[in-house]
Order: structure tokens, then sequence, then C-alpha cells
């Protein structure tokens, strides 16, 4: 069994997938657009002009993978009840990744140490998909 993230972007999906490159290294494995479908799409599942938002993508994050939609094309998501997770190797990454993830969002709980992590902190990123940045020990 396989349990993976799926997040909708509700039309900002291109922009969520380029912000992930350059902020964790994500890599697209399958990108398909509304219009690219071997299917039509339903009448009135997107809005008109929608064509060419993303129907589906699949980023490789490191070892884990996050699929992702434009879904409706609706505008304005809604990220509640849940957080990526994300480990990185030591605490200059974490601030690394915090920072790059929290710029345009909002800071949950600063980085510090706390008796699970040298290092830990929640970040809310500009989509509005709530992290968690952790080091191991």
């Amino acid at each position: 069994m396989i349990v993976q993230p799926y997040l909708f972007f509700e039309g900002r999906c291109e922009e969520a997938i380029t912000f992930y490159q350059r902020v964790l290294g994500a890599n697209v494995e399958m990108l398909l657009r509304f219009q690219d479908s071997p299917d039509p799409c339903p009448e009135g599942m997107i809005p008109p002009g929608s064509e060419n938002k993303i129907m589906h993508a699949s980023l490789r994050i490191g070892d884990s993978m996050v699929m992702a939609s434009d879904g409706g094309c609706a505008g304005g998501s809604s990220f509640k009840g849940f957080s990526l997770s994300v480990t990185v190797a030591d605490a200059d990454e974490a601030n690394r990744v915090f920072a790059a993830l929290g710029d345009g969002g909002a800071v949950l709980m600063p980085l510090g140490k706390t008796f699970f992590s040298p290092c830990f902190g929640m970040v809310q990123d500009q989509f509005g998909v709530s992290w968690m940045v952790i080091v191991q020990e």
C-alpha cells in the first residue's frame, strides 16, 4: 500500500510546481494538461479558458512523490487539516528550506530546538500548504 498526498491548487498548479522545483528540488515526472487529456473533460468541469491548466502532475521530491492538479480551476485553494513534513540533514538546510517555503507565506512555529529534534518549525507557503521542517537526530 502507498499513501501519497494529492494537492489541488485551483488554478495555480504550474506556479506551485515551479516554486517547489526551486525550493525543494522537485522533479516533474509526469504532467498532463486538460487540453491533452485522451478523454475530453466533461462539460462544465473546468471554466472556459482553463484548457492549458494542469489536470495531473507527479512531482518527485527526494524519495517522495507528491501529486498535484489545478482541480476545477476555481481559484482560492484551501489546504486545511494536514501538513507535509520534510526531513532535512542539518540545521543549515532546515533554515534554508524553512525560509524559502515561508517566502510569501507565514511562519506557524519558528524553527527551534524541541524535545524531539535539534531543529523543527512549521510554515505555510504562499499557496496555503502547511509544512513541518525537521532535522532528525
